[in-house]
């Protein structure tokens, strides 16, 4: 069956690259406030799945892929939840709550075929350096983080943003691609590994 990617990122286009030699891009877009939980955990998990679900075509069965990443930051009991900046003020207002704090990368990934649907998330927890005003603001003209959860880009210029990681990497990219393969495997796209 075709593999279908349910995201315009470029960056999980290259991510399932090293998965998947042939797979078709089909971008789809939902209300993601609408589907937006108390629960960061549910809140990727469940774009994930509504990603995936919109990409389904009835009359061409296929794997599609569709995911999600939440940043999160936990104070006390309550999770504030960061999406893609609105604009440079709302990206240096996210980066300024995030500095010098170590916080979550949620990334959903929902996995849809005509007979099965695989939903799971993986976490990645990122603490940042104690930053500057102007080291971010500087980060933020070069217009980086406007299209990215939580306004930054660990892979690109937001580099130095990061202090330690504590989880996958290419989850943080957007794609975590040892899930992937799990999930993948679980409806049948790859032989289980029985070694």
């Amino acid at each position: 069956m075709q593999v279908v990617l349910a995201s315009a990122s470029p960056r999980r286009h290259e991510l399932l690259k090293q998965l998947v030699q042939d797979f078709i891009i089909k971008p789809t877009d939902i209300d993601e406030d609408a589907q937006t939980t108390n629960d960061p955990f549910q809140t990727a998990e469940t774009l994930a799945f509504e990603k995936a679900k919109a990409a389904i075509d009835p009359t061409n069965p296929q794997i599609i892929i569709g995911c999600d990443t939440v940043v999160a930051l936990k104070q006390g009991d309550t999770w504030t939840q960061f999406t893609k900046p609105t604009d440079n003020d709302d990206a240096i207002r996210i980066l300024k709550s995030l500095r010098n704090k170590t916080h979550q990368v949620i990334t959903g990934v929902a996995i849809l075929t005509p007979a099965q649907t695989e939903v799971s998330h993986c976490v990645t927890d990122v603490t940042f350096n104690d930053v500057t005003d102007q080291e971010i603001e500087d980060y933020v003209k070069t217009g980086e983080p406007l299209d990215k959860a939580g306004a930054y880009g660990a892979q690109g210029m937001g580099h130095f943003l990061v202090k330690s990681l504590d989880g996958p990497f290419d989850n943080v990219v957007g794609l975590p691609l040892e899930l992937t393969k799990i999930l993948l495997t679980n409806v049948g796209y790859f032989e289980p590994n029985l070694s």
